[in-house]
């Protein structure tokens, strides 16, 4: 029982940190309700019992992925009337959601055949450390250029043409 209290404490926590990530029009709060998805999937993690991806996304999310946002967030300095004017803006996060919902569904539903494997087989964090550094090296790599371009973009796009 007390599980399943934190499990809906948490997940309310995450909502509302996804809420504020779309709704919120200065992009500094958007990154603090970002802020506290990733706190929330840390303690996700850690009510799991997974102690090491707990503390890798706290380290990783919150240290790393937070903390850069909000330099770029911070470096554009976005202000209220350099922002697009929305007015269908909620019309939009409406239909985008339910647009994703079947990907949701299917992705739920293939995480939920993984979960049992995981369940049969015990896995520590030394053979995903393994895992990661042997065979997805190239592809965490390729993710990260690509992160960092993305946000090197997001800069320069969000920059003033005359400063």
């Amino acid at each position: 029982m007390l599980e399943v209290s934190i499990f809906i404490i948490l997940s309310l926590f995450m909502l509302g940190g996804a809420i504020a990530i779309i709704t919120n029009k200065q992009t500094v709060f958007s990154v603090f309700g970002f802020l506290i998805v990733m706190i929330g999937f840390g303690g996700m993690f850690a009510l799991l019992d997974n102690r090491f991806l707990a503390l890798a996304q706290i380290m990783v999310s919150v240290g790393a992925v937070v903390v850069l946002s909000m330099l770029a967030v911070l470096s554009v300095n976005a202000k209220e009337k350099n922002l697009p004017n929305e007015p269908n803006r909620y019309k939009w996060i409406i239909f985008s959601s339910a647009l994703v919902l079947p990907f949701t569904y299917l992705i739920y539903k293939t995480l939920s055949s993984v979960a049992k494997e995981f369940t049969q087989n015990s896995f520590t964090s030394k053979d995903i450390g393994n895992e990661l550094f042997n065979s997805w090296v190239l592809p965490f790599e390729i993710v990260s250029i690509l992160l960092l371009t993305a946000m090197i973009g997001a800069i320069v796009i969000a920059r003033k043409e005359n400063t």
